[in-house]
Protein backbone atom coordinates (compact mmCIF):
# COMPACT_ATOMS: atom_id res chain seq x y z
CA UNK A 1 0.00 0.00 0.00
CA UNK A 2 1.19 3.34 -0.61
CA UNK A 3 2.33 6.83 1.26
CA UNK A 4 -0.63 9.34 0.08
CA UNK A 5 -0.50 12.89 1.17
CA UNK A 6 -3.37 15.03 0.92
CA UNK A 7 -3.15 19.18 1.80
CA UNK A 8 -6.22 21.15 2.75
CA UNK A 9 -8.47 22.17 5.82
CA UNK A 10 -10.49 20.34 8.09
CA UNK A 11 -13.35 21.98 9.39
CA UNK A 12 -16.27 21.47 11.78
CA UNK A 13 -19.27 20.98 10.40
CA UNK A 14 -22.54 21.97 12.28
CA UNK A 15 -26.18 20.28 11.41
CA UNK A 16 -29.17 19.96 12.99
CA UNK A 17 -30.50 16.76 13.41
CA UNK A 18 -32.03 14.86 10.23
CA UNK A 19 -33.72 17.50 8.22
CA UNK A 20 -34.59 19.92 10.54
CA UNK A 21 -33.58 23.89 9.32
CA UNK A 22 -31.52 25.78 10.71
CA UNK A 23 -33.65 28.15 12.16
CA UNK A 24 -36.34 25.57 14.07
CA UNK A 25 -33.37 23.39 15.92
CA UNK A 26 -31.20 24.18 19.48
CA UNK A 27 -28.68 21.59 18.93
CA UNK A 28 -26.18 20.74 16.49
CA UNK A 29 -23.85 18.19 16.14
CA UNK A 30 -20.47 18.52 15.43
CA UNK A 31 -19.30 16.57 12.31
CA UNK A 32 -15.19 16.92 11.43
CA UNK A 33 -14.70 17.06 7.85
CA UNK A 34 -12.94 18.99 5.12
CA UNK A 35 -12.20 18.39 1.32
CA UNK A 36 -8.88 16.72 1.57
CA UNK A 37 -9.77 15.02 4.85
CA UNK A 38 -12.20 13.45 3.62
CA UNK A 39 -9.48 12.13 0.83
CA UNK A 40 -7.33 10.60 3.52
CA UNK A 41 -9.73 8.93 5.11
CA UNK A 42 -10.64 7.07 2.56
CA UNK A 43 -6.92 5.79 1.30
CA UNK A 44 -7.15 5.18 5.08
CA UNK A 45 -9.72 3.03 4.76
CA UNK A 46 -8.58 1.41 2.20
CA UNK A 47 -4.80 0.22 4.06
CA UNK A 48 -2.72 3.13 2.31
CA UNK A 49 -0.69 5.32 5.02
CA UNK A 50 -2.95 8.33 4.72
CA UNK A 51 -1.63 11.64 5.72
CA UNK A 52 -3.45 15.05 5.69
CA UNK A 53 -1.01 18.37 5.87
CA UNK A 54 -3.02 21.03 7.86
CA UNK A 55 -3.00 23.48 10.95
CA UNK A 56 -4.80 23.10 13.63
CA UNK A 57 -5.15 25.47 16.66
CA UNK A 58 -3.85 23.76 20.09
CA UNK A 59 -6.81 23.97 22.22
CA UNK A 60 -9.26 21.64 22.39
CA UNK A 61 -11.78 22.30 19.77
CA UNK A 62 -8.56 21.50 17.28
CA UNK A 63 -8.05 18.41 18.96
CA UNK A 64 -11.56 17.16 18.14
CA UNK A 65 -10.85 17.30 14.89
CA UNK A 66 -7.40 15.46 14.94
CA UNK A 67 -8.70 13.11 17.16
CA UNK A 68 -11.36 12.59 14.51
CA UNK A 69 -8.79 11.73 11.78
CA UNK A 70 -7.06 9.35 14.21
CA UNK A 71 -9.94 7.56 14.93
CA UNK A 72 -10.30 6.00 11.02
CA UNK A 73 -6.39 5.42 11.02
CA UNK A 74 -4.98 8.81 9.27
CA UNK A 75 -1.41 9.78 10.52
CA UNK A 76 -1.44 13.27 11.55
CA UNK A 77 2.03 13.02 12.06
CA UNK A 78 2.42 16.48 9.40
CA UNK A 79 -0.33 18.27 11.34
CA UNK A 80 0.85 22.00 12.47
CA UNK A 81 -0.46 23.42 15.81
CA UNK A 82 -1.17 27.05 16.03
CA UNK A 83 -3.25 29.79 15.21
CA UNK A 84 -6.70 30.67 16.78
CA UNK A 85 -9.26 28.91 14.87
CA UNK A 86 -11.22 25.77 13.45
CA UNK A 87 -12.99 26.91 10.60
CA UNK A 88 -16.51 25.70 11.33
CA UNK A 89 -19.47 25.35 8.36
CA UNK A 90 -23.42 24.75 9.24
CA UNK A 91 -24.90 22.71 6.83
CA UNK A 92 -28.75 21.79 6.84
CA UNK A 93 -29.50 18.44 5.24
CA UNK A 94 -32.48 18.97 2.73
CA UNK A 95 -35.12 16.45 1.26
CA UNK A 96 -36.74 16.23 -1.83
CA UNK A 97 -37.10 19.13 -3.73
CA UNK A 98 -35.81 21.38 -0.43
CA UNK A 99 -31.86 21.53 -1.51
CA UNK A 100 -29.31 21.12 1.30
CA UNK A 101 -27.79 24.68 2.46
CA UNK A 102 -24.68 25.21 3.56
CA UNK A 103 -22.86 28.61 5.45
CA UNK A 104 -19.35 29.34 5.99
CA UNK A 105 -17.82 30.56 8.92
CA UNK A 106 -14.15 29.67 8.30
CA UNK A 107 -12.68 33.21 7.56
CA UNK A 108 -8.65 33.37 9.63
CA UNK A 109 -8.59 29.79 10.45
CA UNK A 110 -5.37 28.13 11.37
CA UNK A 111 -4.69 26.77 8.04
CA UNK A 112 -5.65 29.93 5.93
CA UNK A 113 -3.13 31.99 8.15
CA UNK A 114 -0.47 29.18 8.30
CA UNK A 115 3.47 30.34 6.80
CA UNK A 116 5.79 28.04 4.82
CA UNK A 117 8.01 27.36 7.67
CA UNK A 118 5.26 25.63 9.57
CA UNK A 119 6.01 22.67 7.03
CA UNK A 120 8.82 20.53 5.84
CA UNK A 121 7.07 19.70 2.06
CA UNK A 122 10.34 18.14 1.47
CA UNK A 123 10.69 15.53 4.08
CA UNK A 124 6.15 15.47 3.91
CA UNK A 125 6.73 14.06 -0.09
CA UNK A 126 10.16 11.83 0.75
CA UNK A 127 8.48 8.19 -0.08
CA UNK A 128 5.08 9.15 -0.99
CA UNK A 129 3.49 7.47 -3.82
CA UNK A 130 0.74 10.46 -4.41
CA UNK A 131 0.23 14.16 -3.61
CA UNK A 132 -4.33 15.26 -3.59
CA UNK A 133 -4.90 18.47 -3.26
CA UNK A 134 -8.32 20.59 -4.32
CA UNK A 135 -9.42 24.28 -5.64
CA UNK A 136 -10.76 24.74 -2.08
CA UNK A 137 -6.99 24.66 -0.51
CA UNK A 138 -5.34 27.61 -2.69
CA UNK A 139 -9.25 29.54 -2.44
CA UNK A 140 -9.17 29.71 1.25
CA UNK A 141 -6.27 32.43 1.36
CA UNK A 142 -3.09 33.76 -0.58
CA UNK A 143 -0.81 31.83 2.41
CA UNK A 144 -2.78 28.88 1.88
CA UNK A 145 -2.25 29.21 -1.93
CA UNK A 146 1.08 29.20 -1.55
CA UNK A 147 1.57 26.38 0.70
CA UNK A 148 -0.43 24.49 -1.97
CA UNK A 149 2.45 25.52 -4.49
CA UNK A 150 5.00 24.56 -2.54
CA UNK A 151 3.47 21.31 -1.77
CA UNK A 152 3.58 20.40 -5.77
CA UNK A 153 6.91 21.92 -6.02
CA UNK A 154 8.35 19.30 -3.31
CA UNK A 155 5.92 16.49 -4.79
CA UNK A 156 7.53 16.84 -8.49
CA UNK A 157 11.23 16.75 -6.91
CA UNK A 158 10.03 13.29 -4.97
CA UNK A 159 8.79 11.94 -8.53
CA UNK A 160 5.09 11.94 -6.60
CA UNK A 161 2.24 11.23 -8.58
CA UNK A 162 -0.20 14.13 -8.22
CA UNK A 163 -4.13 15.01 -8.53
CA UNK A 164 -6.37 17.65 -8.35
CA UNK A 165 -10.06 17.78 -8.03
CA UNK A 166 -10.60 21.23 -9.41
CA UNK A 167 -14.15 21.92 -6.77
CA UNK A 168 -14.35 25.56 -7.60
CA UNK A 169 -16.37 27.22 -4.55
CA UNK A 170 -18.27 30.77 -5.36
CA UNK A 171 -18.26 31.25 -2.08
CA UNK A 172 -14.51 31.36 -1.78
CA UNK A 173 -13.44 33.38 -4.55
CA UNK A 174 -14.09 34.72 -7.70
CA UNK A 175 -13.70 32.61 -10.95
CA UNK A 176 -10.59 35.60 -12.17
CA UNK A 177 -9.18 34.91 -8.88
CA UNK A 178 -9.52 31.30 -9.31
CA UNK A 179 -8.07 31.21 -12.76
CA UNK A 180 -5.08 33.21 -12.06
CA UNK A 181 -3.99 31.18 -9.23
CA UNK A 182 -5.06 27.31 -10.11
CA UNK A 183 -3.90 27.92 -14.07
CA UNK A 184 -0.20 28.17 -13.00
CA UNK A 185 -0.65 25.23 -10.74
CA UNK A 186 -1.81 22.71 -13.03
CA UNK A 187 1.87 22.20 -14.31
CA UNK A 188 2.50 20.22 -11.28
CA UNK A 189 -0.90 17.88 -11.69
CA UNK A 190 -0.93 14.77 -13.63
CA UNK A 191 -4.60 13.19 -13.05
CA UNK A 192 -7.34 16.17 -13.12
CA UNK A 193 -10.48 15.62 -11.59
CA UNK A 194 -13.55 18.20 -12.22
CA UNK A 195 -16.73 18.57 -14.64
CA UNK A 196 -16.40 21.45 -17.36
CA UNK A 197 -17.99 23.83 -15.07
CA UNK A 198 -14.72 23.47 -12.73
CA UNK A 199 -12.46 23.45 -15.39
CA UNK A 200 -14.29 26.97 -16.72
CA UNK A 201 -14.42 28.85 -13.70
CA UNK A 202 -11.23 27.12 -12.61
CA UNK A 203 -8.81 27.37 -15.45
CA UNK A 204 -10.93 29.57 -17.71
CA UNK A 205 -11.09 26.68 -20.34
CA UNK A 206 -13.59 26.86 -22.68
CA UNK A 207 -14.44 23.99 -24.87
CA UNK A 208 -15.85 23.65 -28.13
CA UNK A 209 -18.07 21.07 -27.66
CA UNK A 210 -21.40 22.30 -26.38
CA UNK A 211 -22.33 20.46 -22.73
CA UNK A 212 -26.06 21.63 -21.65
CA UNK A 213 -25.84 21.78 -17.83
CA UNK A 214 -26.98 18.57 -16.13
CA UNK A 215 -26.61 17.05 -19.55
CA UNK A 216 -24.66 13.40 -19.20
CA UNK A 217 -24.16 13.06 -23.14
CA UNK A 218 -20.91 11.09 -22.58
CA UNK A 219 -19.60 11.55 -26.46
CA UNK A 220 -19.69 15.78 -25.84
CA UNK A 221 -17.28 14.89 -23.00
CA UNK A 222 -14.76 12.79 -24.82
CA UNK A 223 -13.67 16.07 -26.81
CA UNK A 224 -13.76 18.56 -23.77
CA UNK A 225 -11.29 15.73 -22.19
CA UNK A 226 -9.02 15.73 -25.06
CA UNK A 227 -8.77 19.32 -25.62
CA UNK A 228 -7.55 19.79 -21.56
CA UNK A 229 -5.03 17.24 -21.71
CA UNK A 230 -3.60 18.97 -24.90
CA UNK A 231 -3.42 22.17 -23.23
CA UNK A 232 -2.73 21.13 -19.48
CA UNK A 233 -0.80 18.20 -20.21
CA UNK A 234 -2.44 15.92 -17.69
CA UNK A 235 -2.35 12.25 -17.72
CA UNK A 236 -5.84 11.58 -16.92
CA UNK A 237 -8.85 13.51 -17.09
CA UNK A 238 -11.70 12.04 -15.05
CA UNK A 239 -15.17 13.69 -14.21
CA UNK A 240 -18.28 12.50 -12.15
CA UNK A 241 -21.87 13.49 -13.83
CA UNK A 242 -24.39 13.99 -11.46
CA UNK A 243 -27.95 14.37 -12.34
CA UNK A 244 -30.34 15.94 -9.87
CA UNK A 245 -33.32 14.73 -9.49
CA UNK A 246 -33.97 16.24 -6.36
CA UNK A 247 -31.99 16.63 -3.27
CA UNK A 248 -32.49 12.85 -2.03
CA UNK A 249 -32.66 11.04 -5.89
CA UNK A 250 -29.55 11.65 -7.34
CA UNK A 251 -28.23 9.32 -10.84
CA UNK A 252 -24.37 9.22 -10.79
CA UNK A 253 -21.32 7.73 -12.71
CA UNK A 254 -18.50 8.93 -13.77
CA UNK A 255 -15.58 9.46 -17.32
CA UNK A 256 -12.36 8.97 -17.16
CA UNK A 257 -9.81 9.73 -20.57
CA UNK A 258 -6.05 8.96 -20.82
CA UNK A 259 -5.09 10.24 -24.16
CA UNK A 260 -5.82 6.83 -25.66
CA UNK A 261 -9.03 5.36 -24.28
CA UNK A 262 -12.51 7.18 -23.03
CA UNK A 263 -14.07 5.22 -20.32
CA UNK A 264 -17.68 5.26 -19.48
CA UNK A 265 -18.74 4.12 -15.55
CA UNK A 266 -21.67 2.63 -15.24
CA UNK A 267 -24.71 4.27 -13.87
CA UNK A 268 -25.89 4.26 -10.05
CA UNK A 269 -29.34 5.11 -9.26
CA UNK A 270 -29.04 6.81 -5.55
CA UNK A 271 -32.11 6.90 -3.76
CA UNK A 272 -32.71 7.87 -0.90
CA UNK A 273 -29.49 9.84 -0.33
CA UNK A 274 -28.80 10.28 3.26
CA UNK A 275 -25.57 12.60 2.93
CA UNK A 276 -24.32 13.66 -0.37
CA UNK A 277 -21.12 16.12 1.71
CA UNK A 278 -18.22 14.62 0.85
CA UNK A 279 -19.33 12.51 -2.15
CA UNK A 280 -17.01 13.92 -4.67
CA UNK A 281 -13.97 13.37 -2.18
CA UNK A 282 -14.96 9.63 -1.80
CA UNK A 283 -14.64 9.43 -5.35
CA UNK A 284 -11.37 11.06 -5.66
CA UNK A 285 -10.18 8.87 -2.49
CA UNK A 286 -11.56 6.25 -4.52
CA UNK A 287 -9.79 6.98 -7.76
CA UNK A 288 -6.26 7.48 -6.45
CA UNK A 289 -6.77 3.99 -4.55
CA UNK A 290 -8.16 2.32 -7.86
CA UNK A 291 -5.31 3.80 -9.75
CA UNK A 292 -2.07 2.75 -7.05
CA UNK A 293 -3.93 -0.51 -7.28
CA UNK A 294 -4.82 -1.22 -11.36
CA UNK A 295 -1.81 1.01 -12.22
CA UNK A 296 -2.66 1.22 -16.12
CA UNK A 297 -6.00 -0.55 -16.00
CA UNK A 298 -7.94 3.15 -16.04
CA UNK A 299 -11.60 1.52 -16.67
CA UNK A 300 -11.13 -0.88 -12.63
CA UNK A 301 -9.99 2.45 -11.35
CA UNK A 302 -13.03 4.36 -12.20
CA UNK A 303 -15.35 1.54 -11.42
CA UNK A 304 -14.02 1.52 -8.26
CA UNK A 305 -14.40 5.38 -7.41
CA UNK A 306 -18.14 5.48 -8.91
CA UNK A 307 -19.12 2.42 -6.33
CA UNK A 308 -17.03 3.72 -3.37
CA UNK A 309 -18.82 7.32 -4.01
CA UNK A 310 -22.00 5.82 -4.35
CA UNK A 311 -21.95 4.18 -0.91
CA UNK A 312 -20.79 7.46 0.51
CA UNK A 313 -24.18 8.89 -0.28
CA UNK A 314 -25.87 6.11 2.15
CA UNK A 315 -23.66 7.50 5.14
CA UNK A 316 -24.23 10.58 7.22
CA UNK A 317 -21.08 12.62 7.71
CA UNK A 318 -18.09 14.04 5.46
CA UNK A 319 -16.17 10.45 5.93
CA UNK A 320 -17.00 7.54 3.53
CA UNK A 321 -16.74 4.74 6.13
CA UNK A 322 -16.43 1.90 3.82
CA UNK A 323 -14.14 -0.86 3.41
CA UNK A 324 -12.28 -2.14 0.01
CA UNK A 325 -14.45 -5.33 -0.29
CA UNK A 326 -17.59 -3.59 0.80
CA UNK A 327 -16.59 -1.40 -2.38
CA UNK A 328 -15.54 -4.38 -4.41
CA UNK A 329 -18.63 -6.09 -4.04
CA UNK A 330 -21.00 -2.87 -5.18
CA UNK A 331 -18.54 -2.24 -8.37
CA UNK A 332 -19.14 -6.18 -8.97
CA UNK A 333 -22.87 -5.50 -8.90
CA UNK A 334 -24.33 -6.41 -5.67
CA UNK A 335 -26.58 -3.65 -5.09
CA UNK A 336 -29.83 -5.28 -3.49
CA UNK A 337 -28.83 -4.05 0.17
CA UNK A 338 -29.52 -7.38 1.39
CA UNK A 339 -28.39 -7.96 4.94
CA UNK A 340 -25.25 -9.62 5.33
CA UNK A 341 -25.34 -12.38 7.52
Amino acid sequence: MGKIITLGEIMLRLSPNGNDRFVQTDIFRIIPGGGEANVAISCANYGHDAYLVTKLPKHEIGQIAVNSLRRYGVKTDYIARGGERVGLYYCETGASMRPSKVIYDRAHSAIAEANPEDFDFDAIMEGADWFHWSGITPAISDKAAELTKLACEAAKRHGVTVSVDLNFRKKLWTSEKAISIMRPLMQYVDVCIGNEEDAELCLGFKPEADVEGGETNAAGYEGIFKQMKEQFGFKYVVSTLRESFSATHNGWKALIYNGKEFYQSKRYEINPIIDRVGGGDSFSGGLIHGMLKYGEDQASALEFAVAASALKHTINGDYNLVSEDEVLSLAGGNANGRVQR
